[in-house]
């Protein structure tokens, strides 16, 4: 279909979070208890999005625990709306849960993030590469299933081929990526640069469904700008090729991250489709998840640039909607600066354990084999360091006085000396009453990378 909103002027595309729309909140709004996709049970129905340069292993088991709802011991009490699990004395009371080990295994039954997914992965480079790199690409642990491959292309045939791979490799679902905006990604046609080509997604469709028994899913945005809007055209297109479920970014390729996200469209592509649904767009709190689900009728909700602000956000949603149920009011449990440090700490500590993974060569490199290993070592040091900066500015959005901390960590050139300023920080912010602080705007979050669809 073909929109009938104003046209505006082509423009570079912008990535910044300006919206500042204020959602009504129903009394009784909550997020489901469940999806199926397929064969495939989603509990709570909430979806962590594919992330390019986020949602990695590590990143993805660390949501997962993060979202823990109830001690796997505390099955006995209360059952929660949100997945039927029972919510522990503490969290029914308002107090702090404690904040589980990144290697704790957990499932879904436990977890508020009811399905995680990869980053986004080219279908031409899965198809191409050795083994051994494909493995490392598509490594995952156990704990996370139910967990979605994303690939993105527009090769048939290629997406044909590296879907089946996904599949070989364990995943549960394929998800196809139409809704990235980078340029890089769009000017080979892939990601949203396929929404100007509904014939060429169709053929994608087909081929790809034809080629694999596990559910088959698409992300993608409204169209490519406001003239050419097309998501409940793609979407019925997507039914009719036997797709499992669609997720729709409520925003154009034209508008970024700009504006608000469009909600009445997810409402029109759930009134036009029998198969699932899932929002995607401006859910930063509970309270807007749950006002997503009221205003649109989807039946899950998706979340990106919040999760690596707040990893406690797929936890809080679960207890939110609990409490909505049986209390008539919504209350969830927020981070303190010890729950912060911790989760830096632990995220650290698995990034590290990567990193030992990659034998350290010491002294000169003389062989082949010394010269591989060095340099392995050496780039998955500077990978981690550079996650670690990173991961540490959006654990400390919206902490008193982090704007100091997030200049000196990237100050810092190793790892150790990264983890010396958070400990730092987070000494002196246990001894300092908030009073001396200024809670400051974070622009590292907001600029999110143009590639996170």
């Amino acid at each position: 279909m073909e929109a009938t909103a104003p046209s505006r002027k082509e423009e570079t595309m912008k990535k910044g979070w300006e919206t500042t729309v204020e959602r009504a909140m129903p009394p009784r709004a909550k997020v489901p208890a469940e999806m199926n996709i397929g064969g495939v049970r989603i509990a709570p129905a909430t979806v962590l999005a594919p992330m390019a340069g986020v949602t990695d292993t590590v990143f993805r088991r660390f949501i997962k625990n993060a979202s823990m709802f109830a001690e796997p011991e505390n099955l006995a009490g209360e059952s929660s709306e949100v997945s039927g699990t029972p919510i522990s004395k503490s969290e029914r009371s308002g107090a702090p849960a404690s904040v589980p080990d990144v290697d704790v295994e957990t499932s879904n039954e436990v977890s508020g993030c009811g399905l995680i997914m990869t980053e986004f992965t080219s279908a031409d480079g899965l198809s191409r590469m050795r083994e051994t790199k494909r493995k490392r690409y598509l490594t995952y642990y156990e704990d996370e299933h139910p967990i979605s491959a994303q690939i993105f292309g527009s090769n048939p045939e290629t997406l044909a081929d590296s879907a089946k791979i996904c599949q070989d490799a364990g995943f549960d679902l394929v998800d196809l990526n139409l809704g990235c905006p980078a340029k890089r990604v769009v000017a080979c046609n892939g990601g949203s640069g396929l929404l100007r080509d509904l014939p060429a997604i169709r053929k994608i469709f087909e081929r790809v469904r034809g080629s694999i028994t596990v559910p088959f899913t698409v992300k993608f945005r409204m169209g490519w700008n406001d003239s050419h809007i097309v998501c409940v055209e793609l979407a019925k297109m997507a039914e009719d090729c036997g797709l499992n479920a669609v997720a729709l970014h409520a925003r154009t390729r034209e508008q970024g991250y700009t504006g608000e996200a469009r909600w009445e469209w997810i409402a029109a592509v759930k009134d036009a489709v029998s198969i699932p649904v899932i929002g995607n767009g401006d859910v930063r709190t509970p309270e807007d998840a749950a006002a997503m689900v009221e205003a649109t009728n989807c039946d899950a909700v998706m979340i990106g640039r919040a999760a690596p602000a707040n990893p406690w956000i797929f936890r809080q949603i679960a207890q939110y909607t609990a409490s909505k149920a049986s209390s008539g009011v919504g209350v969830y449990d927020k981070p303190t600066d010890m729950d912060r440090y911790r989760m830096i700490r632990d995220y650290f500590e698995r990034l590290m354990h990567e990193v030992a993974e990659h034998p350290e060569v010491l002294g000169p490199a003389e062989s082949d084999l010394d010269k591989r290993l060095k340099k392995n070592h050496e780039s998955a040091q500077r990978d981690a360091i550079g996650r670690m900066k990173q991961f540490a500015s959006w654990f400390t959005h919206g902490v008193p006085g982090g704007g100091a901390l997030r200049r000196e960590i990237f100050e810092a050139k190793r790892g150790a000396q990264v983890m010396e300023k958070v400990e730092a920080f987070f000494t002196k912010r246990a001894e300092v009453p908030d009073e001396g602080f200024v809670a400051e705007h974070d622009a590292e979050l907001e600029a999110a990378p143009a590639a996170w669809g």
